[in-house]
């Protein structure tokens, strides 16, 4: 029989995602953290240290003076006490707009065992825009499919984020099985590239997606945004092609074109699972080559506790560099 598609009010449990679902997430989200911890342990409640040094409004450290400091800075009361000249550094504070972008194509609408991974791209991304709202900074982002992209400026306010929200939503419950006709190979791309219009420095960017049809162009397009923004990417996988069974079949379609896997054939079974891991490893790739955090974020599992687990591991390793 079948079934009535969901409305933009309600839930079907794993499979598509509700306003109500996204809303429900404020609470969770808030011990994440995008930020490394200064040396001083001061919080940055909206505003984020930059890399560069100047007269801004939180403490780094006290050092002796070198040639060609601001003698504005010098302590004076220090300087008396050692009779050596030292001065006081800070670090300058900007704010930071976020931008989250949440892919909900076709091969998003993809799960084995607890979400689809286009539920995990939805969870994520509100759980990443309401921690963004509660450090005080204004947030925004795109949401797109298959062929159609909607961008909401960043702003302060929950009526953003609930904005954002009711457009994921909106997407996440206009997903199928069937593969659109209009379906483009380069919508990731063309995505990246609309985000590198917008963010031209000073942006935290957040990119919720499986990576489906990156191409070398992906690569560079991420590549452009690093420069001048913090970018982190949430890669959305399900284990399903690294654990496959041992029997059974199962039909994979990419829109005209159909194909029958045997799972009791090992042949099958390994050739599946050498592409998978080839591809993870490759995304996984960029991390190391261009500086980029790339966290992987499974569909079989719960998305709150794998994301305060891995931000806290990316602001770690951000520490010790």
């Amino acid at each position: 029989m079948a079934r009535d598609r969901p409305t933009a009010q309600t839930s079907t449990s794993g499979v598509y995602v509700s306003v109500e679902d996204l809303v429900a997430l404020e609470a969770t989200a808030r011990d994440l953290t995008f930020v490394q911890k200064t040396s001083v342990q001061q919080p940055l409640v909206g505003r984020h240290p930059s890399r560069m040094r100047g007269r801004g409004l939180t403490f780094e450290e006290l050092r002796e003076y070198l040639p060609g400091d601001d003698i504005r800075t010098i302590d004076w009361r220090v300087t008396a006490r050692t009779n050596k000249p030292f001065v006081r550094i800070y670090g300058e504070e900007k704010e930071r707009p976020a931008l989250i972008v949440t892919d909900q194509r076709t091969n998003m609408f993809f799960g084995s065992r607890r979400a689809m991974k286009s539920v995990t791209a939805a969870e994520a991304a509100a759980l990443c825009a309401w921690r963004v709202l509660g450090s005080s900074d204004r947030v925004g982002g795109f949401v797109f499919n298959d062929s159609q992209v909607d961008e909401l400026r960043p702003h302060r306010s929950r009526e953003s984020v609930i904005a954002l929200a009711n457009q994921i939503a909106a997407m996440n419950q206009s997903l199928n099985a069937r593969t659109p006709e209009n379906r483009g190979t380069d919508q990731l791309d063309r995505v990246l590239q609309t985000v590198a219009n917008v963010a031209h420095h000073d942006h935290l960017i957040i990119i919720i997606s499986d990576f489906d049809g990156h191409s070398p162009q992906t690569r560079d397009l991420l590549l452009r945004l690093t420069v001048r923004n913090d970018v982190i990417a949430i890669l959305v996988y399900d284990p399903f092609l690294l654990e496959l069974p041992t029997a059974g079949e199962m039909v994979v379609s990419g829109g005209s074109m159909q194909a029958e896997l045997a799972f009791q054939q090992a042949k099958a079974r390994s050739a599946i699972g050498d592409f998978a891991r080839q591809r993870g490893r490759e995304l996984l790739s960029w991390q190391r080559d261009l500086g980029l955090p790339m966290l992987p974020i499974s569909a079989a599992q719960e998305t709150a506790l794998q994301l305060r687990r891995l931000l806290g591991q990316a602001a770690w390793r951000q520490r010790r560099r």
